[in-house]
């Protein structure tokens, strides 16, 4: 049964770290590159961060230079690092499959963080960022 499992999450002081991880199951992690996504109370999922199968990886400027995505194919994981986290970081996080490599999307014009990109999902992980 194809899964994405997310995980990490919790409560952190502004400024703090958290590392989420992604756990696969049911497919070839190897065949796919995979993304992470945030939805805040009131507001639309979106992007924040895309891994593609050679490892090229896609970050929202919100996050761009905050935070890392990496991937461990032999662990069947992918993780989030997050550092320097606001108030405005708060939100569930997501991990999820994408349709086709972020680099073709990205090629093509689209934008290789819509949820449209993406079909399998987990079940988010709770991020509050406060003091």
């Amino acid at each position: 049964q194809l899964q994405l499992v997310e995980s990490g999450g919790g409560l952190v002081q502004p400024g703090g770290s958290l590392r989420l991880s992604c756990a696969t199951s049911g497919f070839h992690l190897d065949w796919y590159a995979i993304g992470w996504f945030r939805q805040a109370p009131g507001k639309e999922r979106e992007g924040v961060s895309c891994i593609s199968v050679d490892d090229t990886t896609y970050y929202a400027d919100t996050v761009k230079g905050r935070f890392t995505i990496s991937r461990d194919n032999a662990k069947n994981t992918v993780y989030l690092q997050m550092h320097s986290l606001k108030p405005d970081d708060t939100a569930v996080y997501y991990c999820a499959r994408a349709r086709s490599d972020p680099r073709e999307a990205y090629a093509s014009g689209r934008d290789n963080l819509h949820t449209d990109e993406y079909d399998y999902w987990g079940q988010g992980t709770q991020v509050t960022v406060s003091s």
